[in-house]
């Protein structure tokens, strides 16, 4: 199944790539039950641990993700670009996702980016 990106968000907004797919910006561990009431049913986390003092970490979001019966996927892409691995594992979790999809960054650019390619990769 494809995703096609349609939007990207650079402000911590959510935004509609389509109906399955939203981006968005660092979230924090309390959006994560808003999120599960909104139909989301699956977390892409591809922000990697330690950019910022104010970000939960990688362990704290999986942990709240699947308290909540949600999947959770942790995608890291650095800031200095993606790489193969990053478009093959996203694409593994897209195509392992259940309900809503939910991606997100530091700002949501470098989600679009990655989806952007793992849609191109198929």
């Amino acid at each position: 199944m494809a995703f096609w990106l349609l939007a990207a968000c650079g402000d911590n907004t959510m935004s509609d790539v389509n109906d399955q797919v939203q981006l968005s910006g660092q979230i924090q561990l309390t959006d994560l039950d808003a999120l599960k009431a909104a139909g989301i049913g699956t977390i892409i986390n591809n922000r990697p641990d330690g950019e910022a003092a104010d970000q939960p970490s990688s362990a704290e979001v999986e942990a709240k993700a699947l308290a909540l019966g949600m999947r959770y996927f942790y995608v890291p892409v650095s800031p200095r670009g993606i790489t193969e691995e990053n478009v093959a594992d996203m694409r593994a979790a897209l195509d392992q996702a259940e309900g809503g999809i939910f991606a997100y960054c530091r700002t949501g650019n470098r989600s679009g980016i990655v989806l952007a390619a793992a849609n191109a990769a198929l």
